[in-house]
């Protein structure tokens, strides 16, 4: 019986928004990919190449996200995010915030509303005066 391995070459892959839930991505080739709000629990990147790849607002596991800090690094260049940063690496409260039922939370969130309740039409955001 043959067994071949089949290694995805992912680079600079953009799975911003994605539901990646249980996915095998061992020796997967992420580099400078962008997964921004990517929703990978219960997901396996067992040895995945994550050099330059953006995990802002992801869902990982924990033991996944503290197994990929052991080695991330390098800065996405579509985003300018660094992977370390991106995986709250030695950050104690930014992974304070986060958990699956809230993976916006997984940073403090910005001031949405002034004092009188108002916000600017443009940006959606708001300025307290």
């Amino acid at each position: 019986m043959l067994i071949t391995t089949l290694i995805l070459f992912l680079i600079g892959a953009d799975f911003s928004d994605t539901l990646m839930d249980r996915m095998v991505l061992n020796e997967a080739n992420l580099t400078n990919a962008i997964l921004v709000r990517t929703v990978l629990t219960r997901s396996d990147l067992g040895r995945a190449v994550i050099e330059g790849a953006d995990f802002s607002d992801a869902v990982l596991d924990l033991t996944q996200k503290q197994a990929l800090c052991k080695y991330a690094s390098g800065t996405n260049p579509t985003t300018g995010v660094s992977t370390r940063s991106s995986l709250g690496c030695g950050n104690s409260r930014r992974n304070a915030y986060g958990s699956p039922s809230s993976p916006l939370l997984s940073a403090p969130p910005q001031k949405l509303l002034d004092r009188d309740g108002f916000c600017d039409d443009g940006t959606g955001l708001c300025d307290a005066k």
